[in-house]
């Protein structure tokens, strides 16, 4: 049996785990546990360690439900010790460059310790990776008075610090690394590419089907001051501290929108995610595009996209419903200008003639997602900053669409990985992991994924998975009238 090797960090050593050509070190606190006064304080450096500490355990995490409901398996794992990283890594000898990971959830779910997020297959190719947990839901975003702003992205900040501290014990070379994350965790990367404040700690960056939240900090207060009231404390810090966190978790869902069933996605397309990163004026200076448009991160090369349906089957669920309802009416209420709401459904002729169920789920998916990629590129192309946009087209035989989450285990390279076939239906195109995962690893190592940067011609876009052009200048062409 391989022997279990052994790193310093700064706060102790750690023992990993010997793998088939890899090492891993699960559950690393970056920060002390967010409890007692410190529940909604800015993270601080855990308590240092002198006995070699296990790492061969996934940590305790945010998120507090099962997570088997979702599409990604994401485990909750028990324990007060959230704030924590799972590195893997080829070899502690090297100076290898760094992919850290940051999970999905809408920022109220998702968990650091997914099979689909393991490393292995990025240390085969020579890359460190690097996932990371963070304070979700209210806990981490919500606005809290007498409480630090933007908790989460605080987390976020203090695991890359633990990154520039102790990587390169691991193997990896702090001056190379890449941020990278699906869905809030694509969010989160381009929250922080537009941060002053975050810029000396990554090097390039990858946003997966990226949902940016930039709740105006009104918004913010008036959804604390809800939850306050559900649970009947002061909307302060002392306040919420009197309150379990299962009993807040019960009401966070309600406070931010006391609408149910479609009334939750209407209100999702009208006022956006409810927790998430907010616009403070201080560490989140401004809406992220702008910051990206100022000029913020242009010095660093971005690769972003999305799948074609992100959240189509979502709406699929209300086929019944909404087959009485034709497409136009529908988006009257989130289009009001009517020449745009006509050249939105003309360039979308192909799906309009799928149903008003399937209409309704493509302009969910790019009111979230897919219009984020041309707003995102074209601002950053009036700072001349390099940036490649892709496009995910590969259509699940599971779930009749190429829908969200469906790229991470091609993006990983886990094709074999638990419940993967849940999502991508029998024999998924390796071929297809190798194009996605080879990408990655261009950026990380290269800076480059391999193919013409979009202000090489606005709009190019590389399809993964589609029937047409590999390369081409017209992939978002259907979500312009939105832009």
């Amino acid at each position: 049996m391989p022997h279990a090797p052994v790193v310093i960090t700064s706060s102790g050593p750690v023992r990993g785990l010997a793998r088939d050509g890899s090492s891993a070190f699960l559950g690393i606190p970056f920060a002390a546990p967010p409890v007692g006064e410190l529940r909604f304080a800015a993270p601080v450096p855990p308590a240092p360690w002198a006995e070699v500490r296990d790492a061969t355990e996934y940590g305790a995490t945010a998120l507090r439900t099962t997570g088997t409901d979702t599409l990604i398996p994401e485990p909750a794992v028990a324990g007060d010790s959230i704030l924590n990283v799972n590195v893997f890594t080829p070899s502690t000898e090297a100076s290898l460059p760094v992919l850290v990971w940051i999970h999905g959830g809408g920022y109220t779910e998702g968990s650091p310790a997914s099979p689909w997020y393991d490393g292995g297959r990025f240390n085969r190719d020579g890359v460190v990776t690097v996932s990371i947990s963070y304070r979700l839901g209210f806990d981490g975003f919500g606005y809290i008075e007498g409480a630090p702003h933007n908790r989460g992205v605080l987390d976020w900040i203090a695991a890359l610090e633990w990154v520039q501290q102790n990587i390169a014990a691991f193997g990896g070379d702090p001056a190379q690394v890449t941020i990278g994350g699906q869905s809030a965790g694509g969010g989160a990367v381009l929250t922080l590419l537009g941060m002053p404040s975050a810029q000396h700690l990554f090097h390039r960056a990858l946003s997966a089907s990226g949902a940016l939240a930039d709740v105006p900090m009104e918004e913010a207060k008036a959804r604390s001051a809800r939850l306050a009231k559900l649970a009947g404390v002061d909307a302060t810090a002392r306040g919420f501290r009197s309150v379990d966190e299962a009993t807040l978790h019960s009401f966070q869902g309600k406070a931010a929108s006391a609408k149910r069933g479609l009334g939750v996605i209407a209100d999702l397309m009208e006022n956006g995610l409810p927790w998430g990163p907010m616009v403070d004026g201080e560490l989140i200076a401004r809406p992220t595009v702008d910051a990206l448009r100022a000029g913020i991160g242009a010095d660093k090369p971005l690769l972003l996209g999305a799948a074609d349906d992100e959240f189509t089957m979502v709406a699929e669920r209300e086929r019944s419903v909404l087959r009485r309802v034709p497409a136009g009416l529908l988006l009257r209420p989130f289009i009001h200008d009517r020449t745009v709401r006509r050249a939105y459904l003309d360039a979308n002729a192909p799906q309009r003639a799928k149903g008003t169920a399937a209409m309704a789920g493509r302009y969910v998916s790019d009111h979230i997602f897919r219009v984020l990629v041309p707003r995102v590129a074209e601002a950053r192309q009036s700072a001349d900053a390099p940036t490649w946009a892709y496009r995910f087209s590969w259509v699940s035989p599971a779930k009749g669409w190429a829908c969200h989450c469906l790229d991470v285990p091609f993006w990983f390279d886990g094709l074999d990985r638990v419940r993967v076939d849940a999502l991508t239906g029998p024999h998924p195109p390796q071929s297809l992991a190798d194009e996605l995962h080879g990408a990655a690893v261009a950026l990380i190592v290269d800076g480059d994924p391999g193919w013409a940067t979009w202000r090489t011609d606005p709009g190019t876009t590389r399809i993964f998975g589609g029937s047409g052009e590999e390369v081409t200048s017209d992939a978002y062409d259907s979500v312009l009238a939105l832009v």
